[in-house]
């Protein structure tokens, strides 16, 4: 058994930075973009009736402390246990109704102030790019220096989080060390985090010893509420995978289908392509034969003409008596019965 708890569950988040404004107010100069002279010197706490209301699910992956400082400006700190696509939205609907819930009747809007929404994710969710600081704000799409100030998201996956020892974010890395170094397994801590006066602070109040029977009960309880989520979760997306899997299976074999239709479609198309070539083919040939026929017909006219001509030739000849039926046949190549036969 370690000699702290993590501080990343509800009741031990919730007595470091709910409870104590030093550290609260360090840990927010040290996480959010602020500007030197834009640092957060005091803080008050949000009564109860303005935090945001929390669904079922939510009261057990979702820690948070909400308060403003001595310029108005409001703060949203969280501790996501579990990650889900619409915590974005969520976060970005519960600033904006922060922001919202500044203006009064009558106030000028010059006097509304920022928001900050800094939102420790216990898991991966940007899974495209290494960083495990994000930003968002309004910026002109082009000019990316030119910024409305109003709403300031700031997520932090802390699985990704890395110690480094830069001096300039030395106490980012520091309360990034203790929320992901400490836990119930941590017989002693860093040298480093016991050395800054701060940390060493929160070190104390998550001392396992600071904490009495119906605390440790809650907190054990925490944990297994968190637990039943990830499961819950782990079963959902297991089962999204199925579905898509499935739907992905029956895409491709749709596509197959497809593909099969497209290829009848085109022997098909092939297949009338042939029949009207052979349709063609075949007017082809029947213009042919109708013009063999026509010269057919045209030539047996002729040649009966001819043998009309031959007819009257040989008739003209025996008219005369002057040859013999021998000689008209050898003329004109008729028969001699049908020289004979001739008026």
């Amino acid at each position: 058994m370690g000699k702290y708890l993590d501080p990343k569950a509800d009741l031990t988040f919730k007595k470091i930075f709910g409870m104590h404004k030093r550290l609260v107010i360090s840990l927010l100069n040290a996480l959010l973009p602020l500007k030197a002279d834009e640092r957060v010197e005091s803080v008050e706490y949000w009564p109860p009736e303005k935090i945001p209301e929390r669904t079922e699910v939510e009261k057990y992956s979702i820690v948070d402390v909400c308060c403003k400082d001595n310029h108005q400006r409001e703060f949203i700190v969280e501790m996501q246990m579990s990650w889900t696509e619409s915590f974005k939205k969520r976060v970005l609907l519960n600033a904006s109704k922060a922001y919202v819930e500044q203006s009064t009747k009558g106030m000028s809007y010059k006097s509304l102030q920022p928001v900050y929404a800094l939102n420790f994710v216990n898991a991966v969710f940007q899974k495209d790019v290494e960083d495990y600081y994000h930003y968002y704000h309004l910026v002109h799409d082009k000019y990316t220096y030119k910024v409305i100030d109003g709403l300031h998201l700031i997520f932090v996956e802390l699985p990704k989080f890395k110690p480094q020892n830069f001096s300039e974010q030395k106490m980012q890395v520091l309360w990034l060390r203790f929320l992901t170094e400490i836990n119930e397994k941590t017989q002693e801590a860093p040298a480093e985090l016991l050395e800054n006066e701060e940390v060493n602070e929160a070190l104390e109040i998550v001392e396992r010893a600071a904490f009495n029977d119906e605390e440790m009960r809650a907190y054990d309880k925490f944990w297994d509420r968190v637990s039943t989520q990830r499961t819950w979760e782990e079963e959902i997306a297991e089962r999204a995978k199925e579905a898509e899997e499935r739907a992905k299976e029956a895409e491709e074999k749709a596509k197959e289908s497809e593909a099969k239709v497209k290829e009848s479609e085109a022997k098909v198309k092939e297949s009338e392509a042939k029949v009207k070539e052979s349709e063609a083919k075949v007017k082809e040939s029947e213009a042919k034969v109708k013009e063999s026929e026509a010269k057919a017909e045209e030539s047996e006219a002729k040649a009966e003409e001819a043998r009309l001509k031959l007819l009257q030739t040989a008739r003209n000849l025996k008219s005369m008596n002057i040859m013999t039926t021998e000689q008209i046949a050898a003329i004109t190549g008729l028969p001699n019965k049908e020289i004979e036969n001739l008026c």
